[in-house]
């Protein structure tokens, strides 16, 4: 069986929980930046639209006044008197001269007088929910257009004043240049409240996803790295603090179990660092050095008793050895032959010395 180190199954619980975490923190945290990229973009596109609305206040109030008198005698229409068209030409100028090359302005209408402002279907749609009375707000959101995904803020455009309806209440009424340049079919009929367009600032949707994107890399890049330092930092504290006390712990109970000389082993400065600590694993520590120590003391004890038994057996087992040669017939037969030797020897002593 494949056996893995406490440090090796931390790191891959840490990871595993981490692994986790990131994706469905990741997850959310990705959401949420995309809502916020959303918001950011859609507030860019509601100060556009805003600005787009002063420049055609300024237009109505301003330049119209003043050409009012060429408008009415020019053969030609002067465009610049349109407040959709000063509003048109300022934001192709600013796509031109800012960071905002991507972005698009439309006041979508269904009965525009400019065709350029006529809205497609979608458009249309959107025109419908905002013309319905009661619609003070925005709305954004994606679309398709031409095979590009699109993120879009659209706010209504609503007649404010009288001045609009000089060109656009009834074709009698209007400008003559204005009918010779655009015809009599479109951008009338209009009355003061009326929602009339609406107005779109249109951004690729891939800038949203970028913008979110590039927050997304960065931090989730700081996180990682962090885990990862995180991470080495508790493996070396781990392997400091824990797997090597545990070590020791281990090598002393190897020797306790082959039955070594680990005497030196209950001095060693490493197990002195370890009984000394004060948390649980000092207190194993110490629990176990006294254990050591009874075992080595017991164990010399109990090998100095066995030392002693073998001396006492042995000597019983000479004893009964020579008990049973002593006890056999064949020595009782040399004992009385000897006796009987040693007699007749004592006799031919006696006899030789007498006269």
């Amino acid at each position: 069986m494949f056996r893995l180190s406490l440090s090796t199954r931390f790191t891959l619980i840490l990871s595993g929980v981490f692994l986790v975490g990131i994706i469905v923190g990741g997850a959310a945290y990705w959401r949420t930046l995309q809502l916020r990229a959303q918001e950011e973009i859609a507030a860019q596109g509601l100060l556009l639209i805003e600005t787009m609305n002063a420049v055609r206040g300024y237009t109505t109030q301003n330049v119209r006044p003043l050409l009012a008198d060429k408008l009415d005698a020019s053969p030609e229409f002067i465009s610049e008197t349109v407040p959709a068209f000063s509003a048109r030409t300022v934001f192709e100028n600013f796509r031109d001269q800012l960071d905002f090359s991507t972005y698009l302005y439309k006041e979508a209408a269904i009965n525009p007088t400019n065709p350029l402002d006529m809205a497609d279907e979608f458009e249309a749609g959107l025109f419908n929910q905002m013309s319905g009375g009661g619609f003070g707000g925005e709305m954004s959101g994606y679309r398709m257009l031409n095979d590009a995904r699109l993120f879009y803020i659209a706010r209504p455009l609503i007649i404010g004043s009288d001045s609009c309806l000089e060109c656009h209440s009834t074709p009698e009424q209007a400008p003559a240049s204005l009918i010779a340049t655009y015809g009599d079919d479109g951008g009338f009929g209009w009355t003061l409240g009326q929602t009339i367009a609406v107005q779109i600032i249109y951004v690729p949707a891939q800038e949203v996803f970028d913008a979110a994107l590039r927050t997304f890399t960065l931090v989730m890049g700081i996180f990682i790295i962090t885990f990862a330092l995180v991470v080495l930092l508790i493996n070396t504290l781990l392997k400091r603090y824990v797997i090597q006390p545990v070590n020791v712990l281990s090598g002393l109970a190897d020797k306790i179990r082959s039955d070594e000389n680990y005497s030196s082993d209950l001095e060693s400065d490493a197990l002195q660092s370890i009984t000394s600590r004060a948390d649980e694993l000092g207190s194993l520590a110490q629990v176990f050095r006294k254990m050591a120590t009874e075992v080595h003391t017991r164990t010399g004890m109990l090998k100095n008793q066995v030392n002693q038994l073998i001396i006492k057996i042995d000597e019983m087992r000479r004893k009964q050895q020579v008990s049973e040669v002593t006890n056999t017939e064949f020595f009782n037969d040399l004992q009385k032959r000897a006796g009987e030797l040693r007699n007749r020897k004592k006799d031919d002593g006696e006899d030789a010395s007498s006269p």
